[in-house]
């Protein structure tokens, strides 16, 4: 899942990017309310990170901004401002969770993905369809109770067409959602990493759960996805 970081301390955004990285993200960073507000309207994230105290505008204000745009992706405040009025104040204006600096990236996370989750109405961890079994916590990955050993940008993929279960992913998408503002689009790293996949799912299941529509994208097979 790719996350957009805004935070003006460039020290504390580097720390978050390697913790988060750490926990299978994917990461970009603004270190200002007029960047981080054109990254998030741009690109397709899956959360927003968003510090109050910008140098060129307050987070309340780009909080503001981004609702009024239409932008439905999960904002995360966090920020030094811990007064209850603050906290209730960035609710009231939108945000889907608000969490005080210091912060303990395990609770961080934790938040993270109770608002991703939502935002793709699972209310669950698991992500089970069919015979496969995802946990995006624990990075692990089961069919028929067998665990499947992935590398991290295979589980990255996996994890992302099986959010949008049962959509057909094209694989623009799947590169917005899983890759960096780094990584260039007219690699054919996604194609080796779909293959090794696919290779993988159909080693442990004996037939493909994973497809190709041509022209379209890529589906997981299975019966209905359990909340």
């Amino acid at each position: 899942m790719r996350l957009l970081i805004i935070e003006d301390d460039k020290a504390l955004a580097l720390v978050m990017r390697e913790g988060l990285e750490k926990r299978g993200f994917s990461i970009d960073i603004s270190n200002t309310a007029l960047d981080g507000g054109e990254k998030a309207v741009v690109n397709s994230y899956d959360a927003i990170l968003l510090d109050l105290n910008l140098p060129d505008r307050d987070g309340l204000e780009l909080l503001t901004f981004l609702r009024e745009e239409k932008l439905e992706i999960p904002i995360v405040i966090i920020t030094a401002r811990d007064e209850i009025s603050e906290r209730a104040y960035g609710l009231n204006s939108g945000a889907d969770d608000y969490v005080t600096k210091p912060f303990d990236f395990v609770e961080l996370e934790a938040r993270i993905r109770a608002v991703i989750r939502r935002s793709y109405g699972r209310t669950k961890n698991e992500i089970i369809i069919g015979r496969i079994k995802i946990n995006p916590h624990t990075r692990k990955t089961c069919v028929d109770g067998l665990e499947i050993t992935l590398s991290a940008k295979e589980f990255d993929i996996l994890e992302y067409i099986a959010s949008r279960h049962p959509d057909v992913v094209s694989g623009e998408d799947i590169v917005e959602h899983v890759y960096d503002e780094f990584f260039d689009p007219l690699s054919s790293v996604l194609r080796v990493h779909i293959a090794n996949l696919r290779k993988k799912l159909t080693a442990v299941s004996g037939d493909g759960l994973l497809i190709t529509i041509k022209g379209k994208g890529y589906q997981l097979c299975g019966n209905d996805s359990e909340d």
